[in-house]
């Protein structure tokens, strides 16, 4: 089942997914067709969303990193960074760096506090895409991600909804792609991931209570693209679902 937030007629709500994704069933039973949906971020009010960098082996090299990190990069976001499927991303006019980055988003269900990796996986309810826009010219260092790069209003598309968990049998095997106005940027796979979705829920319960609605942003693939105002981006997992995003001039 997939699961999408959406305003509908003066309110916030959630719905569900027809199976061919060309509708969305309401609260009280009636459809609207998807395309004429005003989309939401799928991010439930409150919730702790958390961030991977560096988590890719390939993306790593390419940035000219060593493969691993000793810890792992995780920063926090702010709702305010959120849009929707379909949504307007602003590009500032000194971001010539500007450049799209496919995750996949891992979605908790139930509380998890000191968990294993074996067990890690039953805390996760679901997945999501997102596209986590970077700004080379305003990263001040790799390790410490600012709020300049990584939590300006609105240039964290996610969405478009919430696929469950038991419909990804297998979170390190999904192709991820970002296109940009047709041409593909980024090819890569969760397999490069240098934590597993189990490791990072796993990691993160260590150190802090997981709760319920609480998302990972698990890191990207390679493909360093940079883009200007009028693109389309689309970011698509395999199996999770397709991300349109359209860059606007700040």
């Amino acid at each position: 089942m997939k699961r999408a937030r959406i305003y509908h007629r003066g309110r916030d709500i959630w719905v569900r997914v027809s199976q061919d994704e060309q509708s969305l069933i309401l609260p009280n039973g009636s459809s609207i067709p998807a395309t004429a949906a005003q989309w939401l971020p799928p991010v439930v009010n409150g919730a702790a969303v958390y961030a991977l960098g560096l988590n890719f082996a390939d993306h790593n090299k390419e940035l000219g990193f060593a493969p691993k990190l000793a810890t792992p990069l995780i920063f926090m976001k702010g709702g305010n960074c959120f849009v929707g499927h379909e949504g307007d991303t602003p590009r500032p006019a000194d971001g010539n760096q500007m450049h799209p980055e496919c995750e996949l988003v891992a979605v908790i269900g139930r509380p998890a506090h000191n968990v294993t990796e074996a067990e890690a996986l039953a805390c996760v309810s679901g997945y999501t895409v997102a596209n986590d826009y970077a700004i080379r010219e305003y990263l001040e260092n790799y390790y410490r991600p600012n709020a300049r790069v990584k939590n300006r209003d609105a240039t964290t598309p996610i969405g478009p909804w919430i696929v469950d968990a038991a419909d990804v049998p297998d979170p390190q095997a999904l192709k991820l792609r970002t296109h940009v106005n047709g041409e593909l940027v980024q090819d890569g796979t969760t397999g490069d991931m240098i934590m597993s979705v189990a490791e990072l829920v796993a990691y993160l319960s260590r150190h802090t209570r997981l709760m319920p609605g609480d998302m990972i942003l698990t890191g990207t693939p390679q493909g360093v693209h940079f883009c200007e105002p009028g693109d389309i981006v689309v970011t698509q997992v395999e199996g999770v679902g397709r991300l349109v995003n359209h860059l606007v001039a700040a």
